[in-house]
């Protein structure tokens, strides 16, 4: 849906994600195609849907690689926290601890995150990689990989009433 702004994090924003909260942008990406298809699916039973897969180059310093488990310790945080349900907590007005994880990694100047995928059918193999401060400067530097020009240019493009 987001595919004219590829590096908004508008639609996590929306709706928010596992490390973050609505209203908070960030950009969800994997390390792989097959780690994409299984988030963009999440195990619905439907038949697969159309979706748009954008290749990223990206140049961060300041990432967290979160499947550490030293890592982990040092921030006094659990690899089951990691794996909440937090879709469900959220629904219940509850925050899930991995929304104050980032809070925190955030206020300490972590640019992101790289941690497993938690959607169904994937393994500690499948990785993702969540950036929450998205620019084109050194040190942090992302671009979107369309040198055809493929990608649509705005919302106009789309013919969709969630965009509005």
């Amino acid at each position: 849906m987001w595919a004219f702004d590829p590096l908004s994090g508008k639609g996590a924003e929306r709706y928010g994600g596992r490390f973050n909260c609505p209203e908070t942008s960030a950009l969800y990406t994997s390390l792989d195609l097959t780690t994409a298809w299984m988030e963009a699916q999440q195990g619905f039973p439907f038949k697969a849907q159309p979706m748009t897969v954008v290749a990223y180059e990206v140049d961060y310093t300041h990432i967290v690689d979160l499947n550490n488990p030293n890592t982990l310790r040092l921030l006094d945080f659990t690899s089951t926290e990691l794996a909440c349900a937090w879709e469900s907590l959220a629904s219940l007005k509850q925050e899930p601890p991995t929304w104050r994880l980032a809070s925190q990694l955030q206020s300490l100047g972590v640019s992101g995150i790289k941690c497993r995928s938690f959607a169904p059918g994937c393994a500690e193999q499948n990785q993702n990689l969540v950036l929450w401060q998205c620019s084109n400067t050194p040190r942090n530097s992302i671009r979107v990989i369309d040198d055809f020009k493929r990608l649509p240019k705005s919302k106009e493009s789309w013919k969709n009433d969630d965009l509005k």
